[in-house]
């Protein structure tokens, strides 16, 4: 072999040696990913009446006007998220004959409409949003002033009902129904306004509009409705509210 032929073998050789490392060199690289997982919160309310204890067939008995009943309606709550809650009392009306105290009629002995339960020692961490008369019934709708953060309870609305003094002879025998309904909506995003009863009152709108037609939908929802609804409040001793007081005649 000449040497000019010996040259371009290993020539050759290096070039291929060349290209044959440059084809099996690996890069550096590297890889990563992240997933973040979330948890669905739960908005999930109980209410409680613990110091109520009605008689073995789960009805008060026999009950008498002025008689108090123990009846402290709360909400605890028992889910994952902090919310706006609410309830609402509906008192039971009928066109009845009251007296004062000492006994005599009040109205001039004329029956009137009248609520047959007054709420005692309202909570003022409860704020008064509305109440309306549906039926035989003023419905009180109530919201409470504070954020309830999971597993803390709400104080009571009221401590018990006192029965309004009617003539006797009226209502003997007759059922009557006080019942009582909570409601919760989660408290991120819903509210709008500076306060809470302001931010409350503003989600309990999207409450109402997201439950039409629901299992949890509301009793009744605040209208701009004026009518002649007056109803006749009375205290424990008979005596009818003084006007300031009232709360029975909506507008």
């Amino acid at each position: 072999m000449t040497k000019k032929k010996v040259a371009a073998f290993f020539t050759a050789a290096a070039l291929c040696g060349a290209l044959a490392v440059g084809s099996s060199m690996a890069y550096l690289t590297d890889h990563d990913s992240v997933t973040n997982k979330f948890s669905v919160g739960k908005v999930d309310i109980v209410g409680h009446e613990p110091n109520y204890t009605p008689d073995n067939d789960g009805k008060t008995n026999n009950i008498v006007p002025t008689q108090v009943i123990k009846k402290d309606p709360q909400i605890e709550n028992v889910g994952k998220n902090d919310a706006y809650v609410y309830l609402d009392v509906s008192i039971p009306i009928a066109k009845v004959i009251t007296v004062n105290a000492a006994g005599n009629r009040l109205n001039g002995g004329v029956a009137k409409d009248t609520e047959l339960f007054s709420m005692n020692n309202v909570s003022k961490k409860w704020t008064l949003m509305y109440n309306k008369r549906v039926g035989d019934n003023m419905v009180y709708t109530y919201s409470y002033n504070e954020i309830l953060a999971p597993g803390k309870t709400t104080d009571p609305i009221f401590t018990s009902l006192t029965a309004a003094n009617i003539v006797e002879g009226q209502l003997d025998g007759k059922d009557l129904n006080v019942p009582v309904h909570y409601y919760a909506i989660q408290e991120l995003n819903t509210g709008e306004g500076t306060t809470i009863p302001q931010k409350a009152a503003s989600a309990w709108k999207k409450y109402e509009l997201q439950n039409q037609g629901q299992a949890g939908q509301i009793t009744t929802p605040q209208s701009d409705e004026s009518g002649n609804n007056e109803v006749t409040t009375v205290d424990g001793n008979g005596n009818a509210a003084s006007d300031e007081n009232k709360t029975n005649t909506l507008r």
